[in-house]
């Protein structure tokens, strides 16, 4: 197609696949913490099963990553993020729909293929497909956006669901992924070059040479994603209980707590402006760290929450940086869509898992456990973080060997 042929604005491109993710993120992993209550007082369900029917959409978006993966390295992002609209639509219209609970957890199923195929692992990947090695300001930029997911969709979903009920905000939001971010999203992400014999090829062609220990290189990345991402999820479920833990009451809990939000965007930011400047390697070397010494001083009762909640964000909030650009500068575009899927499999995994992983400690042995074991692992990453670091710098050796 002529129109294909055309590069538009890469601020056009992330704005509108920025507004795609606060979409997503709001529609799929924020979306228990309003419509929780709602649906189980209508309905009579447990909360348990209501709240895991993310954990279903997580496993879901987990199993169908490295498929993904092959997809956008074959055909680009734009079927991927087609499809993922698709399947938003019909998961979001299925859970207003729902009068039994299998139905219910079934339309979590469909929301989770639509979470593999349109959060941030999917988009990167469609991004690194699209401006090769140059992704990485575009990669920091979209995060931006879905930091703005909570404070977006939340507000939002409340009040439509105070106005309207929540099946009718569902249908609303089903009716905006189909109506609005579908077209938006094929209209901005297009059809990969072909080259001679009609095969799709990368933005950039060159691809970086294969380095030492490749494979226990990319294992222990992934180790240090998965553990970071599991650290992540239980924290953003369980904060308030933590902080209640530290002595401070309910309502003193959620105003701190919405600190949480701010201090990954202003991390992001400073990611963005700064990050063209250093290796992304420091990214995830910050990020482990700042995300450790939050959790040791929230363990050790250090009296300024606020602190602890401004180091432990900022260090969750690039973490998703350091997740989409590391893979990117060490392993190069052309593998880059592939590597994000296989990435993307067992951080997804641990992350459906971790949260009612966190909730069985905290009943079993408390609070203060808890976020001791969690900085015992945050400490142990650092230590994965530090050793991939050194793997990193050792000097190549000419391996002619693949």
């Amino acid at each position: 197609m002529v129109a294909d042929a055309r590069p538009l604005d890469r601020r056009v491109v992330i704005t509108a696949l920025g507004i795609a993710q606060i979409l997503a993120w709001g529609t799929s992993f924020y979306f228990p913490a309003v419509f929780a209550e709602p649906i189980v007082k209508d309905t009579g369900w447990s909360l348990g099963f209501v709240v895991g029917g993310t954990s279903i959409g997580l496993l879901t978006a987990g199993l169908i990553s490295p498929q993904v993966g092959r997809i956008i390295d074959v055909r680009g992002g734009r079927p991927i993020l087609l499809a993922s609209s698709l399947f938003y639509a019909a998961g979001l219209a299925l859970v207003g729909l729902s009068h039994a609970l299998p139905i219910y957890l079934f339309a979590w199923v469909l929301i989770g293929l639509g979470m593999g195929t349109g959060l941030y692992d999917a988009v990167f990947a469609a991004l690194g497909r699209m401006y090769g090695s140059e992704a990485r300001g575009p990669i920091t930029s979209l995060t931006l956006f879905g930091g703005f997911a909570g404070t977006i969709c939340w507000p939002l979903s409340a009040f439509m669901i105070e106005h309207l009920g929540w099946r009718s905000a569902c249908f609303i939001y089903a009716a905006i992924h189909l109506l609005v971010m579908l077209p938006l999203q094929v209209s901005v992400v297009r059809a990969p070059p072909k080259t001679e014999s009609g095969a799709a090829k990368p933005a950039a062609s060159g691809e970086t040479p294969r380095i030492n220990n490749e494979t226990l290189i990319f294992g222990l990345l992934a180790v240090v994603l998965s553990v970071a991402a599991g650290i992540g999820s239980i924290v953003v479920v369980h904060l308030l209980i933590f902080l209640q833990a530290r002595g401070v009451d309910f309502s003193t809990a959620v105003s701190l707590g919405t600190i949480f939000g701010p201090a990954q965007v202003g991390a992001r930011l400073v990611e963005r402006i700064f990050g063209n400047r250093y290796h992304p390697i420091w990214t995830m070397v910050a990020s482990c760290s700042l995300m450790a010494i939050g959790l040791l001083l929230l363990y050790g009762a250090f009296p300024t929450l606020i602190l602890v909640i401004l180091l432990y964000g900022a260090g969750y909030g690039i973490s998703w940086v350091g997740r989409g650009t590391l893979p990117l500068a060490l392993f190069g575009p052309v593998r880059y869509p592939r590597l994000m899927g296989k990435l993307a499999f067992p951080s997804l995994i641990i992350q459906a898992l971790a949260p009612s992983a966190g909730a069985l400690l905290l009943e079993a042995k408390g609070a203060q456990t808890t976020i001791g074991v969690l900085t015992v692992f945050a400490i142990i990453n650092v230590v994965l973080i530090g050793l991939l670091w050194w793997l990193c710098c050792k000097p190549a050796t000419d391996n002619s060997q693949g």
